[in-house]
């Protein structure tokens, strides 16, 4: 995938920074045109932790083994309470062992991001096979492992017992040393870039990142994401969003394909970084959708 056109943006890029600062957060954006190619960048090329966008690759090798037959979609698996994190979504709520086809485990992982359906996903597809498609796209910056081999390191960097109550355990923990933790730096943790995200997007809207099937399968997964708070809270009824979204401490992210009914297409990579901890922001959730639609509205100038 060859790096698009570069588009004038300064206008854009000065309004995408003004609405980051007023949300509290660093951020980091890449919308390119699906079809033109041309784009609106704001630090598009510095790395970041994509955090849950790292299962749109997840997706795409699923699909791509799904379609060529070599992995049967409705195949049974079971997701032991032994391999759950306890994160309460989907199956890494439930108390009891769950049976899940293939293609539900791929669709609990896209649309409430399972992180015990991804990790059980991933041991059918993996990782090896997964390293390689992205590779063949020019995807390497790409997170690939389960969710304990990328972030499982950070409770032993706070000295937090997993199997106690965590909640009470980080009452004790400084935001610094949370900040500090090498699962939200980039230059100790696996890391990607906007660019790289939208550059992957656009291949799976082309159809270029496998068969048409495998890539449509994908596109319609990230089609039934729940999330509706960050990229889609800013397009109104008629225009699709299709997305994945990731959110870790002060980390919020979404990457997804926003489609208007002229037929125009654009990809989109933002990632927010907040200088609160706080869980509820609902300002940094809602500049995510407010830096796309600038962006876009740009583009379609």
């Amino acid at each position: 995938m060859n790096a698009p056109p570069h588009l004038p943006d300064t206008a854009p890029a000065d309004r995408i920074a003004a609405l980051f600062q007023d949300a509290g957060a660093d951020g980091y954006v890449h919308v390119r045109d699906v079809d033109s190619a041309a784009e609106v960048s704001y630090r598009a090329d510095a790395p970041v932790i994509l955090a849950s966008v790292r299962k749109i690759a997840i997706a795409l090798e699923y699909a791509r083994q799904a379609a060529a037959g070599t992995l049967d979609r409705a195949g049974r698996h079971t997701v032991a309470v032994a391999e759950k994190e306890g994160g309460g979504i989907g199956t890494d709520g439930c108390l009891d062992d769950v049976v899940l086809a293939a293609r539900d485990l791929a669709y609990f992982m896209m649309t409430m991001s399972d992180n015990a359906a991804t990790d059980k996903l991933l041991s059918l597809v993996g990782a090896d096979n997964v390293r390689a498609t992205l590779a063949g796209l020019g995807c390497t910056g790409f997170p690939v492992g389960t969710g304990r081999e990328l972030y499982g390191r950070e409770w032993d960097e706070l000295g937090i017992d997993p199997d106690a109550d965590i909640d009470t355990q980080l009452q004790h923990i400084s935001d610094d040393r949370i900040r500090a933790l090498s699962v939200l730096d980039p230059r100790r943790a696996q890391a990607g870039t906007p660019r790289e995200v939208t550059g992957l997007l656009t291949a799976i809207w082309r159809d270029e990142a496998a068969t048409a099937e495998a890539c449509a399968e994908v596109r319609g997964l990230m089609a039934h994401q729940l999330s509706t708070h960050r990229l889609v809270a800013a397009f109104e009824d008629g225009i699709e969003v299709a997305a994945k979204n990731g959110f870790m401490w002060n980390l919020r992210n979404e990457a997804g394909v926003v489609s208007y009914p002229d037929g125009r297409r654009y990809a989109v990579a933002v990632f927010a970084r907040t200088h609160s901890l706080a869980v509820r922001q609902p300002r940094a959730d809602a500049v995510i959708g407010s830096v796309a639609r600038t962006a876009i509205d740009f583009l379609r100038r």
